[in-house]
């Protein structure tokens, strides 16, 4: 099972950490799990490149775990309201995306959200 959560203070959602394959089919050809990685892999290109915002991410293939982090989603880290509503939307849009794929593939795949409420370095 695949376990996702997101990371969201004052309603914004600014990260995400996955972990765990997802199990649905044999490795190398599980398409629950490539369509995850497809999806990860698109929220941070369109955060880094299309938004021209920082992002941190790793990703560590041995133990699957994946974790990313756009502090420009942040008042406190961008100034631009406009880039920060970018940065979160698209963020939160992957939350509710998961969410559906959730109602489906309940045995798969699991999905969080966190509140956070200290201050990120």
């Amino acid at each position: 099972m695949t376990r996702i959560v997101f990371r969201r203070r004052d309603g914004i959602f600014y990260g995400f950490e996955e972990h765990g394959h997802t199990g649905y089919g044999e490795s190398g050809e599980d398409v629950l799990c490539a369509a995850l990685s497809a999806m990860t892999m698109l929220i941070v290109n369109t955060i880094e490149v299309s938004y021209a915002s920082d992002i941190d991410y790793s990703i560590d293939e041995n133990t699957t775990k994946i974790t990313v982090t756009a502090k420009g989603a942040l008042p406190e880290f961008e100034e631009d309201e406009r880039k920060r509503f970018a940065v979160g939307g698209i963020i939160m849009g992957y939350y509710y995306q998961l969410n559906d794929l959730v109602e489906e593939y309940y045995d798969f795949l699991e999905v969080d959200v966190v509140d956070d409420e200290d201050d990120i370095a």
